[in-house]
């Protein structure tokens, strides 16, 4: 990802996060409105659930977005893949509902994840969790918030921290054998898993193998503008917009933090 620092040469960056911000929420309150109601809902592939309001979810975010920015690319886990996205500047990237297990089983850990990418990495990001009322929002270079409220990722070592997310497995590769480090109990949104760095519920959050374009462009950001930072355990960044959308394990912490943690990572052949 680009520094923090670099500007966004982007003529419609106004129109484009007014879109972006007024969008995601009304998709949160639709989504909202058909939870812990009666749902139609199937398996995609192996294990993947998805749902009547994951579909009507999207279709909103899609009429929106592509109505006022019919140039842009378009990528959503609910909508089939179309190759002409690799040849856009612009690309929009979407999880209608981020958590749809946990959506479905009446728990609030689940959210709407959208942002938009200039060539391989985000621009604007927001994740919006309607039953908490969450609201996170970044542009490249200006900062994330949480309700309006300026986020940072909380700093330090990877040998000082408490707070921990995503695979256990992950977390013990670490070596840490401090009792003082609590496993945070599961958060069903990987987007909303890597938001709790931004917002210093977390010091450190994994993501196993498998995850898409989609479940990290918007936290990406998010984390990223709130002196955080979210790669591979060998520390590359996320490349976004590829023809193979699927990434390997991952891990987010406040800047510093995680120079420590790639480092450990790497000095124990662990990558």
């Amino acid at each position: 990802m680009p520094d923090a620092s670099s500007e966004i040469a982007h003529p419609n960056l106004s129109r484009d996060i007014a879109l972006l911000t007024d969008t995601v929420r009304e998709a949160g309150a639709l989504g909202l409105s058909m939870f812990r109601t009666e749902l139609r809902n199937w398996t995609k592939g192996a294990s993947s659930p998805v749902s009547e309001a994951d579909i009507a979810v999207n279709d909103l975010i899609r009429a929106r977005l592509q109505a006022a920015t019919p140039d842009y690319g378009w990528l959503s886990e609910e909508s089939a893949d179309d190759s002409s996205r690799l040849g856009k500047d612009l690309l929009w990237i979407i999880d209608p509902i981020d958590g749809t297990r946990g959506y479905l089983a009446g728990r609030e850990d689940w959210c709407v994840s959208a942002a938009l990418v200039a060539g391989d990495a985000p621009l604007l990001a927001a994740v919006f969790a309607p039953s908490t009322d969450e609201f996170f929002f970044a542009a490249r270079g200006q900062g994330a918030t949480l309700n309006g409220a300026t986020l940072t990722a909380s700093a330090g070592t990877a040998l000082d921290f408490s707070k921990i997310a995503g695979p256990k497995p992950l977390a013990e590769r670490l070596g840490l054998a401090d009792s003082s480090v609590a496993l945070y109990p599961r958060i069903g949104s990987l987007a909303l898993r890597l938001c709790r760095v931004a917002d210093r519920r977390l010091d450190v959050a994994f993501a196993g193998g498998q995850s898409r374009d989609w479940d990290l462009a918007a936290a990406d950001l998010i984390v990223h503008e709130a002196n955080g930072r979210l790669t591979t355990l060998a520390g590359d960044a996320i490349v976004y917009n590829r023809p193979e959308v699927t990434h390997g394990v991952l891990v987010a912490a406040g800047r510093d933090r995680h120079a420590h943690i790639v480092e450990r990572f790497r000095n124990k052949s662990l990558v």
